[in-house]
C-alpha cells in the first residue's frame, strides 16, 4: 500500500508549536521511512512508517532533551493518535531503550525495545537522515548515508551515541538492508 505524508498531518505539528526546522526534519524521516519501506521487501504498514516517523519528534514542541519521545507521546495520545504511533515517538530515542538504559538516563523505567520492523524502519530512517543533513559527515549522495552507515557511526560518536545504541543502530541497518536485497518469491 502506497502512503503520502498528509498535510492535515503536518498541521497538527505546526498547532503543537513544533519550529519549522524540526518540521522539516519530521518531513524528510517519514520521505525517508516509505522510501526505506518501499525498497524493502516486506509487509509493512506503510502509514505506521509515515504518521510514526512524521510525529516522531513532536515532543520537541515542549523540550529537545532526551524526555522528548515521552512528551511527544503524551501529547500525541491527547490527539487521539493510534497507539502504535505513539509507541513510536515513545520508544526513537536513541532506538530504544532498554530499562537497565532509562535508569541510566533517568527516563521513567520502562523497556522501550522496538518490536515492530515499522518502528525500526522509522528509527533506521532517522538516523539516516540525521547523517545526511547534518553536514557533519561528508557524502556526496543519501545512498551513500547507507553503505557507509557503519564507518559513519564507529567514526562519529554524535551518530553511534553509545556502544549499545550503535549495536542496535547496525543491527537495524543489517535486517533493513538484507531486506531489500531479498529475492521476492512469489
Amino acid at each position: 500500500m502506497d502512503y503520502k505524508i498528509q498535510d492535515s498531518d503536518i498541521d497538527v505539528l505546526r498547532k503543537a508549536g513544533v519550529s519549522e526546522d524540526d518540521i522539516k526534519h519530521c518531513i524528510k524521516v517519514a520521505e525517508k521511512a516509505l522510501e526505506i519501506a518501499g525498497r524493502a521487501k516486506a509487509n509493512v504498514d506503510m502509514e505506521l512508517i509515515g504518521r510514526g516517523a512524521l510525529f516522531h519528534d513532536l515532543g520537541k514542541a515542549k523540550t529537545h532533551e532526551i524526555e522528548h519521545g515521552k512528551i511527544g507521546a503524551e501529547m500525541g495520545r491527547k490527539l487521539g493518535l493510534p497507539q502504535a504511533i505513539t509507541d513510536i515517538m515513545e520508544k526513537h530515542i536513541r532506538g530504544g531503550l532498554t530499562e537497565e538504559e532509562t535508569r541510566e538516563l533517568g527516563l521513567p523505567v520502562k523497556d522501550y525495545t522496538l518490536k515492530a520492523l515499522e518502528e525500526r524502519i522509522v528509527i533506521y530512517a532517522d538516523r539516516l537522515v540525521d547523517i545526511i543533513t547534518d553536514g557533519i559527515v561528508e557524502i556526496k549522495s543519501e545512498s551513500e548515508a547507507e553503505t557507509r552507515f557503519e564507518d559513519i557511526l564507529k567514526t562519529y560518536p554524535k551518530y553511534g551515541k553509545s556502544e549499545k545504541t550503535m549495536r542496535r543502530y547496525l543491527g537495524y541497518h543489517l535486517e533493513i538492508q538484507g531486506l531489500m536485497k531479498q529475492e521476492v518469491v512469489e
